[in-house]
C-alpha cells in the first residue's frame, strides 16, 4: 500500500514532510544499503573494483535501463545529472563558422541549461545564437508545438539555421508536461531531468536525437545519476565526456568520422568514452537495477506508481487552491498537470520583482519572498515547498510521491495560508 505506510523505507527525519521531492529526490534506504556496500566493496580491492568489478555492474545498470527505456544497450551510458548531459551534447556541436546557427529553447527552460546555451554562445563568439519560444501560461500541447514550427520557420525566413531544439519533459520550477515534436533537419534534445520514475517513456517512440534524465529524482537511485540516452545515428557528435576521459580518441586532420570501431568485448567507442571519467564517485550508476527492481516489489510497479502519485499532486493540489481560494496551474485538456508535481496560485498581492518583492527575515535582514518563505518552512514548519515568482504572480510547487497521502497536501494548504497571512502582516 502506498502513502506513510511506505515512508518508513526512506530516511527522513521525525515530522519532516517531504512536499518537494522533485528539487533532488530521495531515495530509499534498502537501495543507499546496496550503494554502501559497493562502496566498501571498492575500498577492500580499489583497483581490481575500478578497473573491472565497475565496469561489469556499469553494464548490467546499463542492459536493466535500455529495457527499462525500450532502446538498444549501447545508446545507453551514465552521467551525473541532466545538466551535465545538456552541457555534452551543446559543448559537443560543432557550429557552423558563419554565425547562423541557432538553439531553440522554450522560456521556462531549466535555469542551468538556459545559462549554458548563454555561454555556448559568448564561448563561441556568436556563432551559436538562441531563440526563445515563449507563452502565456496555461497553454495547450498544439499550441506549444505550433510555437516550435513557428520559430523554426522564423529562423529559416530570418537567413538563420536552426540547429538544435531543446524540450523538458517536465519544467522545473513550473513543474508543467510539456510535449515533444521533431522537425526535418533541427536536432532534438530533451532535457528529461524530471521524466524517468514520473512518466511513461519509451525513446525508441519517442525517437529523440539526444535524451537525459536524472535517475537520483523519481526513479529513487541515490544522487547523482542520470541516463544518457544517445542513438547510433548521433554517437560520432559526442566526441567527447565531460571532462574528456581516456575514453576520447583523437581525430587526424582531414579525415573522416570513422564508424564506433569499439573494443574486443564488443563496446562502441560511445560507450566506451563515458565507462570511465576520473575518479568520481559514481557508484550510483551501479544501483539502477535495484532501484528499478525496488519499485516493482515495494511499490507495484512503474503504472501504480505513476497513476497513484499523478492522482495524488491533482487532487492535492485541487484541495491546496480551495484552501487558498486561488487556482491550479493547468489548461482545458489537463496535459500540463499529467505528472507528480503541481502548481498553485499562492494569494500574495506583492510585486514579483524591485524593492516591493523584499521583506525583512527573521534576523532583520531583507530577503526575496521566495526566501522569506522557504526560510519560515524550514524553521517553523520542517518542510520545504518551492516559491517562485511567474508570470507576475507568486506560485508554490508541490509533489506527489509514493510515501505522501491526501493529508499532507491538506496540511500544506493550511501551512501555506498561514505563511501568506503573516507575509501580509
Amino acid at each position: 500500500m502506498l502513502g506513510h505506510e511506505i515512508r518508513r523505507h526512506f530516511s527522513f527525519a521525525n515530522g519532516y514532510r517531504n512536499l518537494n521531492h522533485g528539487s533532488f529526490g530521495a531515495s530509499p534506504t534498502a537501495i543507499r544499503e546496496k550503494a554502501n556496500e559497493l562502496r566498501d566493496e571498492c575500498e577492500a580491492n580499489p583497483c581490481p573494483f575500478i578497473k573491472y568489478r565497475f565496469t561489469q555492474l556499469l553494464d548490467e545498470s546499463r542492459l536493466a535501463m535500455s529495457e527499462f527505456l525500450g532502446v538498444p544497450q549501447p545508446t545507453i551510458v551514465f552521467v551525473p545529472n541532466a545538466t551535465t548531459g545538456v552541457n555534452t551534447v551543446l559543448r559537443n556541436i560543432v557550429w557552423n563558422s558563419d554565425g547562423k546557427d541557432e538553439i531553440l529553447q522554450l522560456d521556462v527552460i531549466y535555469g542551468a541549461c538556459g545559462k549554458t546555451i548563454s555561454y555556448i554562445c559568448e564561448a563561441t563568439h556568436q556563432l551559436a545564437r538562441t531563440r526563445k519560444i515563449g507563452f502565456s501560461y496555461p497553454v495547450e500541447n498544439d499550441e506549444i508545438i505550433s510555437g516550435f514550427q513557428r520559430a523554426i520557420q522564423a529562423s529559416q525566413r530570418e537567413g538563420f539555421r536552426p540547429r538544435i531544439a531543446i524540450f523538458d519533459t517536465i519544467s522545473s520550477n513550473t513543474g508543467l508536461r510539456l510535449p515533444f515534436c521533431q522537425s526535418a533537419g533541427v536536432l532534438s534534445l530533451i532535457d528529461g531531468a524530471h521524466g524517468i520514475g514520473q512518466i511513461e517513456l519509451n525513446l525508441s517512440t519517442l525517437d529523440p536525437d539526444f535524451f537525459v534524465s536524472n535517475c537520483h529524482k523519481w526513479l529513487f537511485t541515490p544522487r547523482g545519476c542520470a541516463v544518457f540516452y544517445v542513438p547510433e545515428r548521433s554517437q560520432d557528435m559526442m566526441r567527447s565526456t565531460l571532462p574528456t576521459s581516456h575514453g576520447f580518441k583523437s581525430r587526424p586532420a582531414g579525415r573522416s568520422p570513422s564508424k564506433n570501431n569499439g573494443d574486443s568485448y564488443g563496446k562502441s567507442d560511445f560507450v566506451l568514452k563515458f565507462e570511465f571519467v576520473g575518479t568520481t564517485d559514481n557508484i550510483s550508476f551501479l544501483t539502477v537495477p535495484q532501484a528499478i527492481k525496488w519499485r516493482e516489489e515495494g511499490c507495484g510497479g512503474e503504472k501504480h506508481i505513476r497513476e497513484y502519485c499523478t492522482q495524488l499532486s491533482r487532487n492535492g493540489g485541487r484541495r491546496v487552491a480551495e484552501i487558498l481560494k486561488t487556482r491550479v496551474l493547468d489548461n482545458t485538456a489537463n496535459t500540463l498537470s499529467d505528472c507528480c508535481m503541481v502548481n498553485i496560485l499562492l494569494p500574495i498581492q506583492r510585486p514579483t520583482d524591485g524593492d516591493g518583492g523584499l521583506v525583512k527575515n527573521d534576523e532583520g535582514l531583507e530577503v526575496t519572498i521566495t526566501e522569506w518563505m522557504q526560510q519560515k518552512m524550514v524553521k517553523q514548519y520542517q518542510t520545504f515547498m518551492p516559491v517562485f515568482s511567474f508570470q507576475g504572480s507568486w506560485w508554490v510547487r508541490l509533489s506527489g510521491q509514493v510515501y505522501l497521502d491526501d493529508s499532507d497536501f491538506e496540511w500544506a494548504g493550511w501551512t501555506l495560508k498561514s505563511l501568506c497571512e503573516k507575509l501580509a502582516e
